[in-house]
């Protein structure tokens, strides 16, 4: 899902493993508590919308992107 969120710049996370590499994925965890849903955008473009993930479908992106990595 899409959407634009009203987070402030400081509840956004950027990944460690960007290691200043321009693609990077950002996330708010903690929406998480507030909402249920997981919200990630690419941090290249912060005023752009957001996707809203299920924290089932945020697990299986997690565990894909690391074996991607392995």
């Amino acid at each position: 899902m899409s959407t634009s969120l009203d987070l402030a710049p400081d509840d956004w996370v950027k990944s460690f493993h960007s290691k200043g590499n321009s693609s990077c994925l950002e996330w708010a965890p903690a929406y998480i508590v507030t909402s249920g849903l997981v919200p990630i955008r690419d941090s290249k473009t912060p005023d752009g919308p957001a996707l809203t993930l299920s924290p089932h479908a945020w697990a299986h992106f997690v565990r894909h992107a690391a074996a991607a990595r392995a």
